[in-house]
């Protein structure tokens, strides 16, 4: 096989050509082709024998570094990003497998992203829309709080070190010079990039999510200005903005961002870390708003940073995980309903199920009014339940306009374990909740017949 194409995958981008006349290996994976190729490693797209699944795999080339000391640093480096393998398991990390450091061969092998990083997105005649640069930096706000519950602190956010799958998922990519928090190991100072550092981080101080949260307000700034947010001919003159010099808002370069994106990345961008975001949460909450007020009563679409909030707030997904509820954003369908819109009829064929992510829905049998149901609440899920009933026994209709969650059953039985496991549990939990409602209901009724009987 032979070519020669620009690839754009686990943060490597490189022409590459390649020229295979048999398959080669590592360890006991297939070799594809050369995905592309930095100063110390090589990643390659390779098969897995056993799962025939592709996968990428960094092979580390260390020894070619001519400064012992710098050789050193950078193993030390590679043996970081090993030891997270099978420890950050979120959808929006690039998911490590498995990890070989034999001194021989050493690799790591990751899970396959095709896309390419934001990098393209963050120059001035390919930026993104302000709606979806938002909606990217929500899902790395969630992604780092999860990296940050396992000990984890990235130091090294930046738009090369974020991949765009499609037109808005991510996956945040190379934990090499990660900060690990629970492990009593010296690390490695004076690690990331200049641009993106923090002001703490650059005094090589004690480092919390904090750093993260303001290269990640640089990463922000990037992709809706296009440019950095300091102008700096060399390292030193950007080390002394960086610590010193506020940089104009954002709107300075791109005017129709809303006020309330440029305060989002001047608060990330804090030299102070008081006044800094304290969590990612906060971060977070400061997007959702701004969707709020900007975006959800405008558009059609529900972003993915609605979808994700919504269900936080639901008590129907109260004892799902963050990774969970990422899994039920992706199985499910969501759309609006108007009021008095008939949503399902009795009668008619269905197995989907629903959950109320907003407004209020009447449930009628025969005309005859039943129950209204409100947020959080589910219906249809009798046919699911069941397994083989699947024509409806009642109608329901919109009282107000709502936002549906529709659940296909086919599809969430390809879903994972715990996944199902939590909606299982919903169920019972709400079935539990409908017996008793409907107890007390037959408790009054007799209640009613005895005392309408003693009056007679």
């Amino acid at each position: 096989m032979t070519g020669a194409q620009n690839f754009r995958s686990t943060g490597y981008s490189l022409n590459v050509s390649w020229n295979f006349s048999a398959m080669d290996k590592i360890g006991k994976y297939e070799i594809i082709k050369e995905l592309g190729s930095g100063a110390t490693s090589t990643v390659y797209l390779a098969l897995d024998p056993f799962s025939n699944q592709q996968v990428a795999i960094k092979r580390f080339n260390v020894n070619a570094q001519q400064d012992a000391n710098l050789a050193k640093a950078q193993r030390r480096l590679m043996m970081t990003e090993a030891s997270l393998a099978g420890t950050l398991s979120h959808p929006h990390i690039v998911k490590i497998f498995d990890a070989v450091l034999d001194g021989a061969e050493d690799y790591l092998v990751m899970e396959y992203v095709e896309g390419e990083t934001l990098e393209r997105h963050a120059e001035i005649d390919h930026l993104l829309p302000l709606n979806t640069v938002a909606e990217i930096i929500y899902k790395c706000c969630k992604a780092l709080e999860y990296a940050q519950h396992q000990g984890v602190i990235h130091r090294d956010i930046k738009p090369a070190n974020i991949l765009l799958c499609g037109q808005y998922d991510i996956k945040i990519s190379d934990f090499g010079s990660a900060l690990l928090t629970s492990r009593q190991t010296t690390q490695i100072s004076g690690v990331g990039s200049p641009a993106y550092m923090s002001p703490e981080q650059i005094q090589e101080k004690a480092l919390t999510c904090q750093t993260d949260i303001y290269s990640l307000g640089v990463t922000m700034y990037k992709m809706l200005a296009g440019k950095l947010p300091f102008d700096a001919g060399n390292n030193y003159s950007l080390i002394y903005q960086i610590m010193n010099i506020e940089p104009p808002p954002v709107s300075a370069y791109r005017p129709e961002t809303p006020p309330e994106l440029d305060a989002i990345v001047q608060r990330a961008m804090q030299k102070d870390l008081s006044q800094r975001y304290q969590t990612w949460d906060e971060f977070a909450q400061d997007l959702v708003n701004f969707f709020s007020r900007n975006v959800a009563d405008h558009a059609e679409k529900i972003f993915d940073t609605e979808k994700f909030e919504a269900l936080s707030s639901l008590g129907f997904f109260r004892n799902f995980s963050d990774v969970e509820l990422w899994e039920v954003l992706r199985l499910s369908q969501w759309r609006k309903a108007q009021q008095d819109e008939r949503i399902i009829s009795e009668g008619e064929e269905g197995h989907s199920f629903f959950i109320l992510a907003s407004g209020t829905v009447k449930v009628l049998k025969q005309g005859r009014l039943l129950s209204v149901l409100h947020k959080g609440d589910c219906f249809g899920e009798m046919a699911h339940l069941s397994e083989h009933e699947s024509t409806r026994s009642t109608d329901v209709v919109a009282k107000t306009e709502t936002t549906l969650i529709e659940i296909c059953p086919d599809v969430l039985e390809k879903s994972s374990t715990g996944c199902r496991y939590q909606f299982d549990r919903s169920f019972l939990r709400m079935l539990a909740k409908r017996l008793t409602v409907s107890n007390t209901r037959i408790s009054y009724l007799l209640n009613d017949q005895e005392n309408a009987g003693g009056i007679n």
